[in-house]
């Protein structure tokens, strides 16, 4: 008796404590793809990821970028604001075939994006996070497929790991960068 009473109470606290991936994620969205790295940033501990997504009610989906501008088809993705004040992360619909490695990372990415209008700093922290992310969830036994988000990935992971605490190249590259002086508000 007293062993059945041991494992039922084992049983329980294991039941309690296993996180709740499926309902937790369909919070955000409802494309399994995406879910897929969701999941994948949870088991990886990223909540500021999360805390992140709920603190702005952020809803994912992937969309054809160029639908909104043309000059947006070499975008990665964005994070917009509908007319009603709803917060989406919309995802290139090119890159649906990535893998859920590859999606977190621009979920990571574009999760810290909170301003209406992005800045110079939170496009840094943005940038550092979606690179640190690629340093975690990059499966170094897997061949990913040759992609510019892949290309992308790979040179901000490059750049992460030769910079310093003097000298960061992450935040170089987005200062000379002329996509982001045009694209970000300056202070």
């Amino acid at each position: 008796m007293r062993i059945k009473g041991f494992v039922i109470a084992v049983l329980m606290v294991l039941l309690f404590n296993m996180p709740v991936f499926a309902g937790y994620v369909d919070n955000f969205t409802s494309d399994v793809r995406i879910k897929n790295a969701l999941v994948m940033l949870e088991n990886a501990g990223a909540n500021e990821v999360f805390e992140n997504l709920e603190e702005n009610s952020v809803k994912i989906v992937f969309y054809d970028l160029s639908q909104i501008a043309y000059s947006y088809n070499r975008h990665f993705a964005v994070n917009s604001v509908d007319s009603f004040g709803n917060r989406y992360i919309l995802i290139h619909s090119k890159y649906r075939n990535a893998s859920p490695e590859e999606l977190a990372c621009i979920i990571a990415h574009e999760s810290f994006h909170k301003l209406k209008v992005a800045t110079y700093e939170e496009e840094y922290t943005a940038t550092q996070k979606e690179a640190h992310y690629w340093g975690l969830l990059k499966d170094k036994n897997k061949t990913y497929v040759n992609s510019e988000l892949l290309t992308r990935l790979e040179n901000l992971s490059q750049l992460k790991l030769a910079s310093t605490e003097q000298k960061n190249l992450i935040k170089e590259k987005i200062n000379k960068s002329t996509f982001y002086k045009r694209q970000l508000a300056t202070r």
